[in-house]
């Protein structure tokens, strides 16, 4: 048989290469002097009112620099990613759990998952310090802390079959350590779930357009499911098609509903919405995943990425002006409305999901990790998607610091300070340093259709006006002021019950996993009563915090939410624990750095806010010192305000006890990872290779490798 030709060498090969490497350096150069430019402008600004268009390029600049380099620095050095290694989606494909998942569908899945209230609900209340410390710790937080973090929790989890947090805590870690996190991480999912709920239910409140809109996202999704499921499967994008045009006509129906005899049946109190959202949580746990679930979650990718890309444009082609000052007197002085507490900790601990969350832990050890296709792609979908989510905390913050201050602070302080009229509220206001009339608070609130807008805390309220402002600036002008402001509640709503559906499920999973070792039949997932029971239990506890964050005098969101960001970074604090105990125990002692620099911060936000909320004497900063004031009048039977009856007063010590000991709690139940996790650190250095890690065995992958993907050695 006659010889195969070799092809030729490309004489101009090196040419080409030198041409490539040129514009490569030029293209990162420029992105590198862009964002340096951005930073200048916001680090230099005095006095002057400056562009947002600033902000989006600073960020912009920063993500993608980091993406490029120090992202790849993580996976080539210290992860060391294979392509040739089957991953647990391959080797375990069961078409359930374990299903390889192109990696454009997986990073939208995955992005859904972690996307949840945090990024939209944090940096509006953050803005009370000012827009820079927010921007700063956004960006440098999820570059150095929560892109890592997802990135390299998913990493370890899919090295050990998709095993979860509290699973690879117990391995290893140990028995201690291993039953401390899984104690931490099911308590503080319910009050992620409770907090995360109580945004919704603030949204809604006495609003007939927003409950109408976002009410019928449930028969749509359901109509979807069984559309996709049963009468027209593998029909995606015409499904995605019906499905986005019926969102618009629930929008322009609640403009409708609140101007009908049907109003009043959509007017809901706080309290009427909360038992709704614990019987939708409770209904969205037990119907199959394809009926309900999946389609909403679906649903909402469209309008989580299509929403905040828009929002994008509106900045760029708007150019809005920031009203909020770079650094405000808040920020120092810690006696801030609309949360107490001076910059360090608590501005890091408010903005949490935007820059470092440990509930992404949950999300990166949980289904992710079982549809991954290739090892390589954990770069894209663990770190890419974290930016992705930080850019969304950007543009809340934007839409924030973009509304005039009096109108900011008439929203989301507390209706103890703010009164109930526009007159007592503008008082209020001006009390605080800043102007507002009774009639701009007035025509602010007829220019969205909504009957007030005073005292609307959560951050969701006051987002959707910045975004309204916005987008009415580029489409439609003052007119469709309404619609984009009543666009924007049910595009946070979709954010946030994604999040407490898919929460409430997983929660309903790690009992039913505890309570099976007592009684086997509750650990099956097919047995029904099981099922109920477990589904109840959890909606039962994340209800009960909404229930007293929706009746607390003091304002549910100003009380629950520090309790929630401490809470919330406590679990990164156990994730990034695991992350650097396995890199330790695995050799790579000189890259711990990459999780071990974000662990000790972390750990020293979180107990130094921690500390304070439990034994400042303060009364607006420490739950105990609260307790105290109001217990003490209420032995006097004195009525403190903002409570109005002693029943008020009775609540505020309540929930001021339970969440001081919450905190005490979450506190030493970490300091118990961390401990155990720092004595088998000290043992695998002392005695390398004694310690083995639980991570799978090495299977040959038998999916084609494409070249571009390939991430192995440095």
């Amino acid at each position: 048989m006659p010889a195969t030709a070799l092809p030729e060498a490309d004489p101009k090969a090196p040419e080409k290469s030198r041409i490539s490497k040129m514009r490569s350096v030029l293209l990162w150069t420029t992105v590198s002097l862009l964002g340096a430019v951005a930073w200048g402008v916001l680090a230099l600004a005095r006095g002057e009112k400056i562009s947002a268009v600033w902000l989006v390029v600073a960020a912009l600049g920063s993500y993608a620099v980091a993406y490029r380099f120090y992202s790849r620095f993580i996976a080539r050095r210290v992860l060391r990613p294979d392509d040739r290694r089957a991953t647990p989606a391959e080797r375990l494909e069961d078409g359930v759990d374990f299903h390889p998942t192109d990696r454009r569908v997986l990073l939208g899945h995955h992005f859904a998952a972690i996307a949840g209230a945090g990024p939209l609900v944090g940096p509006v209340l953050a803005a009370q310090m000012g827009y820079l410390p927010g921007t700063l710790w956004i960006v440098a937080g999820v570059i150095f802390a929560g892109a890592v973090q997802d990135m390299v929790v998913l990493f370890l989890s899919m090295r050990r079959d998709g095993t979860s947090l509290g699973q690879m805590a117990r391995d290893e870690i140990g028995r201690a350590g291993g039953a401390a996190a899984l104690i931490a991480v099911f308590a503080i999912m319910i009050i992620l779930l409770g907090v995360l709920a109580l945004v919704v239910v603030n949204a809604l409140a006495h609003s007939p357009w927003g409950t109408f809109s976002v009410a019928m996202t449930v028969p749509i999704a359901l109509f979807m499911g069984f559309w996709l499921h049963r009468f027209r499967p593998g029909r995606v994008v015409e499904t995605s098609l019906i499905g986005v045009a019926l969102l618009l006509l629930a929008i322009a129906g609640g403009s409708w509903v609140q101007n009908s005899s049907l109003a009043s049946a959509f007017t809901l109190s706080p309290t009427t919405l909360v038992f709704c959202l614990i019987g939708y949580g409770f209904v969205a746990s037990v119907l199959p995943v394809w009926m309900l679930l999946a389609p909403r979650d679906y649903l909402s990718t469209f309008m989580k990425i299509g929403t905040i890309a828009l929002l994008a444009a509106g900045v760029v082609i708007a150019a809005p002006v920031l009203h909020a000052d770079a650094v405000s007197e808040f920020a120092t002085s810690g006696a801030g409305p609309v949360f107490a507490g001076s910059l360090f900790p608590f501005l890091f601990i408010t903005i949490a999901c935007g820059a470092l969350s440990g509930f992404h832990a949950l999300v990166s050890s949980g289904t992710t990790p079982k549809l991954i296709e290739k090892e390589s792609q954990v770069r894209l979908i663990g770190y890419g998607a974290m930016l992705m989510e930080s850019f969304v905390a950007i543009m809340a913050l934007i839409a924030a610091a973009t509304l005039e201050p009096g109108l900011y602070y008439a929203m989301n302080a507390p209706a103890g300070l703010l009164g109930t009229t526009a007159q007592s509220a503008s008082h209020a206001v001006a009390g605080l340093g800043f102007t507002i009339t009774p009639d701009q608070l007035t025509h602010a609130a007829r220019a969205v259709e909504e009957q007030t807008l005073i005292a609307r805390s959560g951050g969701a309220p006051t987002l959707a006006v910045g975004m309204s402002e916005i987008f009415s600036g580029v489409f439609g002008g003052s007119a469709l002021k309404a619609f984009w402001y009543h666009f924007a509640i049910m595009f946070e709503a979709l954010f946030i019950l994604t999040t407490v559906d898919a929460g409430t499920r997983v929660g309903r999973f790690m009992l039913q996993d505890m309570l099976g070792n007592v009684f086997k039949p509750v650990g099956r997932v097919n047995w029904k009563p099981g099922i109920w029971l477990c589904s109840g239990l959890v909606v039962a506890a994340w209800g009960y915090f909404l229930y007293t964050g929706a009746t607390d005098p003091l304002g549910g969101i100003n009380q629950l939410f520090p309790l929630f960001g401490i809470a919330n970074q406590l679990l990164a604090a156990v994730a990034l624990t695991v992350c650097t105990t396995i890199l330790v125990k695995s050799g790579r002692l000189r890259w711990a750095w990459v999780t071990g620099l974000p662990l000790a911060w972390v750990t020293a936000v979180t107990f130094t806010a921690g500390w304070q909320k439990i034994f400042s004497d303060d009364p607006r900063v420490g739950f105990f010192a609260q307790r105290a004031k109001y217990a003490d009048a209420l032995g006097a039977g004195q009525v403190l305000p903002p409570a109005k009856s002693l029943d008020d007063m009775h609540t505020v010590v309540t929930n001021s006890t339970v969440d001081g000991v919450l905190i005490a709690l979450f506190l030493l139940l970490v300091a118990v990872v961390i401990v155990n996790a720092a004595v088998v650190c000290v043992r695998a250095v002392r005695w390398p290779g004694v310690l083995p890690t639980a991570e799978a065995p090495y299977v040959e992958s038998r999916i084609g490798t494409a070249p571009e993907l390939v991430e192995v050695g440095p």
